[in-house]
């Protein structure tokens, strides 16, 4: 994977989980690397934990158009352009859909969805200019509604269908835009998902002792990248429920159903 190096790339949301993994795995492959994140404390623990002069951290609230803007501008500034953009910021939530409340739909939209499509718009010329990648960091949740996350779904399945509209725009230009579904993976995002109220969760209800790491997400979304590949559905769960929605759908509510409920409650 020599071809990353000297690269630049930006990682929204790189100061946990998956994005963490990217940031470490990019800067070994010699890339120049910018992240963001909403918490600066976790930010300069991830500049001195790494150390490096090719790792650059913002302090950045993706649902604000301004700051997404702002963020993209300020590594132009200092590194001339962008090569790869991996929208990687998201949020969870976990509520019934007749308990959630508008504000949690819209917070999970306003990170999920408009987070990507802020980063992306600014990006887009200097990525263009390159030949680079687009990547938008989905989930099982933008091929499946799941119950429980509509509102996740729901930005999920926007921001798929906003990637493949741009992907066929830029059809045979060389810029390449693809997105990932890594399944369950284990990081911070279901502690940090919202109640029903726009409250974090402050625990998982999953048990991720037998979840994919984020660093061997990490592995197979550089590949891909490298690869140049469409769409990436990690684990054989995933891959599973992909498969089982769009060819016996009927049967994948079943399972899905059964899966995150227990006598009538949701469990997971």
């Amino acid at each position: 994977m020599a071809n990353f190096k000297d690269k630049i790339v930006v990682i929204t949301g790189g100061s946990d989980g998956i994005g963490k993994a990217l940031v470490q795995q990019f800067l070994a492959l010699g890339a120049k690397v910018a992240t963001c994140g909403r918490t600066k404390s976790k930010l300069d623990q991830l500049s001195q934990e790494f150390n490096s002069p090719h790792l650059i951290v913002f302090t950045v609230d993706v649902s604000k158009q301004a700051e997404c803007e702002s963020f993209i501008s300020s590594v132009v500034a200092q590194w001339g352009s962008i090569d790869i953009l991996i929208n990687n910021a998201g949020i969870s939530m976990r509520a019934l859909v007749k308990e959630t409340s508008i504000e949690t739909l819209k917070s999970v939209m306003d990170i999920n969805f408009w987070g990507t499509v802020y980063c992306t718009k600014k990006a887009l010329p200097f990525i263009e200019q390159n030949k680079g990648v687009i990547v938008g960091v989905s989930s099982i949740a933008g091929y499946r509604g799941l119950p429980g996350r509509s509102g996740y779904s729901a930005s999920k399945y926007a921001l798929n269908g906003w990637l493949e509209a741009l992907k066929t725009e830029l059809y045979g230009s060389g810029t390449h835009v693809m997105w990932v579904c890594p399944g369950f993976t284990t990081s911070n995002i279901r502690n940090a998902a919202l109640d029903k109220n726009a409250n974090a969760q402050g625990e998982s209800p999953m048990d991720e002792g037998d979840m994919m790491s984020s660093a061997e997400c990490a592995t197979h979304i550089i590949a891909a990248i490298q690869k140049r590949k469409r769409s990436l559905v990690l684990t054989f769960t995933g891959k599973r429920t992909v498969f089982m929605n769009k060819f016996f759908p009927a049967w994948a509510d079943k399972l899905v159903h059964h899966f995150f409920f227990k006598d009538g409650k949701l469990v997971k």
